[in-house]
């Protein structure tokens, strides 16, 4: 059986993260020397092919775009059948490529462009625990790198904006400063990141005038602030999570003997936020699986793979002559935020410091 996939989320390099014109101008430009460089190394022709897998949703408006109308006129050229594949959905099954993991499982997504929370209970079959109320959290460490001008930094030119933030933060004092934990007095699984971005940002401005410096300059404080930063992105990530948990086991919904949480998306790259949640999946006794970081950022191959799990099947498969749009914002699966919420389940302590 083969697949081919486009996905829509190459990144801009050297920006500090992903600028939408830039992105689509790189996909216009990319699209078809990687598809043709891919079929080459695979030594697959078109007409081998099963099927042709693309995001379709959500994401980048301008990247989908390009890469749903290559892949419209790939398939009518060919003739094959084509698969839209939701972006989320391809994260959260991608562990199933590495191990056979069955359902039902959590599923904690979270990057540039997204965070949610997820059960799992089949390949088309999702139900939403929580989501982003504004930014992701690695569009929210993306702007207050720029803000810091980490590019400027002579470790971080040539890294994405939340990979300058893990590196610095290695070497800071993440209790130098204190940054006020988001939705505190929310008892449900959402994420919220733009308010704790404005905190650091009122942060940086301060610094910038005690030290007597513009906007642009390297603060002499930025490995702590990095720190301080992760610590309450990480810290916020397992709060949402926890309660997903305890949600789900009180609802019945993750067999006793089958409870896993899988991490997937650009952000569960981090590995300091890694270990905090492998001290919630330890406290209440679920197994973390996080993908290696190649399959937990954007790729092709978990496109493809999603592709081929319908293909099996049978679900979400459309003809060539289909019509399909793509959509930037669509929901994964049954959405029970509010059912979440109304439960109001609150946490017990738990110390999340990490010892480095």
């Amino acid at each position: 059986m083969s697949s081919m996939s486009c996905d829509c989320s190459l990144d801009s390099t050297g920006t500090g993260g992903i600028i939408p014109i830039v992105a689509q101008q790189l996909h216009r430009e990319n699209i078809g020397r990687v598809i043709q460089e891919a079929m080459e190394r695979s030594g697959v022709t078109p007409s081998q092919l099963s099927a042709v897998a693309t995001t379709v949703k959500p994401g980048l408006a301008l990247s989908l775009g390009i890469g749903l109308d290559f892949s419209l006129n790939y398939v009518k050229e060919y003739q094959k059948p084509f698969i839209p594949i939701h972006h989320m959905e391809a994260h959260a099954l991608t562990v199933r490529m590495l191990q056979p993991l069955l359902f039902p499982f959590l599923v904690l997504l979270v990057s540039g462009g997204h965070s949610l929370l997820a059960l799992a209970r089949g390949i088309d079959d999702f139900l939403l625990l929580g989501q982003t109320r504004d930014e992701a959290p690695g569009d929210a460490m993306d702007k207050v790198a720029r803000r810091l001008s980490l590019i400027k930094h002579s470790k971080c030119s040539t890294l994405s904006g939340g990979q300058a933030i893990e590196l610095l933060a290695q070497d800071g004092d993440r209790l130098k400063f204190h940054f006020r934990p988001p939705m505190g007095a929310h008892y449900d699984c959402n994420f919220s990141f733009a308010g704790l971005r404005n905190q650091v940002t009122m942060l940086i401005k301060k610094k910038e005038k005690e030290e007597g410096v513009d906007e642009g300059t390297l603060l002499s404080c930025v490995n702590d602030i990095a720190a301080a930063l992760q610590h309450t992105v990480a810290s916020h990530i397992a709060k949402r999570t926890h309660r997903a948990i305890l949600f789900c086991k009180a609802k019945g919904l993750l067999p006793s003997c089958n409870q896993t949480l899988v991490v997937s998306g650009g952000v569960a790259s981090n590995q300091y936020i890694r270990k905090t949640l492998k001290i919630v999946t330890d406290t209440t006794g679920l197994h973390l699986i996080c993908p290696p970081p190649k399959l937990c950022t954007d790729n092709g191959v978990m496109i493809a793979r999603n592709g081929v799990e319908r293909l099996r099947e049978g679900k979400g498969i459309l003809s060539y002559t289909d019509i399909v749009e793509y959509e930037p914002k669509a929901p994964l699966g049954v959405d029970i935020t509010a059912e979440v919420e109304e439960a109001a389940i609150k946490l017990p302590p738990l110390k999340l410091m990490i010892m480095d």
